[in-house]
């Protein structure tokens, strides 16, 4: 059976002969913030499946699995991911002219698998680590304990630093390029490469690390505020592949005990992640953007909400606040008016919009109490830079 494709928000029938039951209750069961899946019925005998804003792959098993397709054109899609992971240095024309979600992954895992390669040639970074063991001789700084005082011990406690490659930054590497290889997306012209790479660099880290079922899962937030030094300024790059393929895994398929893996990409967070970098890298000089910041509800100050985005002026004052919306409404629905309005009145400014990739068919703009919120556009269609350009000159 050959892969399908399910549009978003198109609702898609698939007669019974043609979706297993067993794939079927898959989806049902395992994957129902992303697809809704309605079971064959007596008055219906086929699978009614909707995609619910999601892009993206579930393997379903056998070859053969369910690609999420997204309303965003594809090319503006993987311009939206080089903005939103940073990915700018390895997006060539080629990659952008993937002609689907999996071809791009697969480039990008074989860019990632060729520079792991090359960096185990030239070596990993190691850094001294602290260990404490008990030796036959003495290493580092003898540790004494009671008994050693009233006789000669067969082996001593000792505490000492190793020079070691098996550290956070490489365990990074061999984890991805782990979870790259369960995908169902590469062929066997990036395969061998992503499976070399893993074999070097878990080689080096540990021999023990060369089965899977000894390999330690690595959570996303790790790759979160790493700091890297001149020994390894290569990695930030590195790290930045490894949070866009680690970052669309499922929470439910983490722990890696499943043989194959699902690639999600749910596109509300998506289109907030690239209004949040395209505007962070145009901004006028002095101008500054906070994401998802913590903001404080009531007097007691303990309860909070995060907000978007919240952009400061050159003295530092929170000037508006953007909430992204990615749906296409006739109008907004009330609560988002006052939630966005409340935010902007707990940061002290008097401007808020409600950001959407298609213009309303009626544009907001009204007043609650001292706030003015507006409706504003980034449109996915079309060039992205100068959509931005058109999105940037409503604040500025």
């Amino acid at each position: 059976m050959s892969p399908l494709t399910l549009p978003e928000y198109q609702p898609l029938r698939i007669p019974r002969a043609e979706l297993r039951d067993e794939w079927g209750m898959k989806l049902y069961r395992q994957y129902a913030p992303q697809i809704q899946a309605e079971p064959p019925s007596l008055a219906d005998d086929a699978w009614n499946l909707t995609n619910l804003g999601w892009a993206g792959y579930i393997p379903l098993g056998q070859g053969t699995g369910l690609f999420l397709q997204p309303k965003v054109p594809l090319a503006n899609l993987f311009g939206m991911m080089g903005y939103a992971y940073r990915l700018g240095e390895f997006l060539d024309a080629g990659v952008y002219q993937s002609a689907s979600v999996g071809e791009f992954y697969e480039q990008l895992a074989y860019i990632l698998a060729r520079r792991v390669l090359a960096r185990a040639r030239q070596g990993l970074y190691r850094e001294y680590v602290p260990k404490t063991e008990t030796l036959p001789y003495i290493r580092g700084r003898l540790v004494l304990q009671p008994s050693s005082v009233f006789r000669l011990p067969s082996s001593v406690l000792c505490h000492f630093h190793e020079h070691t490659a098996n550290i956070e930054d490489n365990q990074i590497l061999a984890w991805t390029l782990h979870t790259i290889a369960r995908s169902g997306l590469l062929t066997p012209r990036v395969a061998p490469t992503v499976r070399a790479a893993y074999r070097a660099i878990s080689t080096t880290l540990n021999a023990s690390l060369a089965g899977a079922g000894t390999l330690n899962p690595v959570a996303v937030g790790t790759l979160s505020g790493r700091s890297y030094t001149r020994l390894n300024p290569d990695y930030r790059g590195l790290h930045a592949l490894c949070r866009f393929f680690l970052d669309h895994v499922g929470p439910q398929h983490q722990a890696g005990d499943q043989a194959m893996i699902p690639f999600l990409v749910e596109m509300a967070r998506l289109f907030e992640q690239f209004v949040a970098e395209w505007l962070r890298g145009h901004l006028p000089e002095g101008m500054s953007l906070r994401v998802q910041e913590r903001v404080a509800l009531g007097e007691a100050g303990d309860l909070h909400a995060r907000v978007d985005l919240v952009l400061y002026d050159e003295t530092g004052r929170a000037s508006m606040v953007l909430d992204t919306k990615y749906k296409t409404p006739d109008h907004p629905a009330p609560e988002e008016v006052f939630q966005v309005a409340g935010y902007a009145d707990l940061k002290g400014c008097g401007d808020a919009f409600l950001v959407y990739p298609v213009p309303l068919k009626r544009p907001l703009d009204v007043r609650v109490g001292d706030v003015r919120v507006r409706s504003a556009v980034f449109p996915l269609e079309g060039d992205l830079e100068q959509a931005g350009r058109h999105f940037l000159a409503i604040f500025v």
